[in-house]
């Protein structure tokens, strides 16, 4: 699993980009090291660091966001906890969900609207604000705890979760939020979101869906009659 972790993440710009820890970056990388982080898991020794806040602009250019830089040891263990999640949640996301998910994005949901939302005439567009840095934290592991039972993953997770932070070479706690840069945090944001996702279509889709046919529009149907009604009267 680890192997595969450094595999996935070693070729990426950011290997090289330090966390709070200069030189917890890909070079130093081994097999033995792999061992030993294997073996602090093992004896629940291992220590997550607070990730090192940067702040990068968005596409508007007029404002920024903030992003957690995780060393490399934190990053290839987040990316083995990442495997391990998307096998079992991924296949359970809803076909509606494009973002941040295999072989999905902006253009399978955009090819989906073209092909399945024909009779739509406008869309409405929302936005979640600050989502990644106010997911809670007791919430994400109530859910992973529904169908997770080892105590000791979840400890796990939720010591992750609340790592902290340093910015300006001051640590700051985090009582709220995955941060914007760690590996596992787009899964995580997708598996509380899947709630989301299962109480519209559910719940809100069925209790204000009603009927088989759409509502007639008194106006079409006035001009409809007219026009057949000038048609017969032309001998058409």
């Amino acid at each position: 699993m680890y192997l595969l972790a450094y595999a996935k993440l070693y070729a990426n710009e950011g290997a090289l980009t330090p966390g709070t820890a200069p030189m917890d970056t890909v070079d130093g990388m081994s097999q033995a090291k792999i061992h030993t982080i294997i073996e602090k898991l093992k004896n629940r020794a291992y220590i997550w660091k607070p990730t090192r806040r940067t702040y990068i602009l968005k596409r508007d250019g007029n404002s920024t966001r903030p992003l957690g830089m995780p060393g490399w040891e934190d990053k290839m263990v987040q990316e083995a906890i990442r495997m391990v999640l998307e096998a079992y949640y991924e296949p359970q996301f809803r076909n509606c969900s494009h973002g941040f998910r295999p072989r999905r994005g902006c253009h399978t949901a955009l090819s989906e609207i073209k092909k399945t939302w024909t009779g739509v005439q406008w869309f409405i567009e929302g936005d979640i604000t600050g989502c990644f840095d106010n997911l809670d934290h007791t919430l994400i592991v109530h859910i992973l705890s529904r169908k997770i039972h080892d105590e000791t993953f979840l400890s796990f997770v939720k010591g992750m979760l609340k790592v902290g932070y340093v910015e300006d070479w001051k640590y700051h706690t985090t009582y709220s939020g995955t941060p914007q840069g760690g590996i596992v945090s787009p899964l995580v944001a997708n598996i509380v979101l899947n709630e989301f996702d299962q109480y519209v279509e559910e719940q809100l889709i069925p209790t204000y869906t009603k009927g088989r046919k759409r509502k007639r529009n008194a106006e079409y149907m006035k001009m409809a009659n007219e026009a057949v009604k000038a048609r017969k009267e032309g001998g058409l």
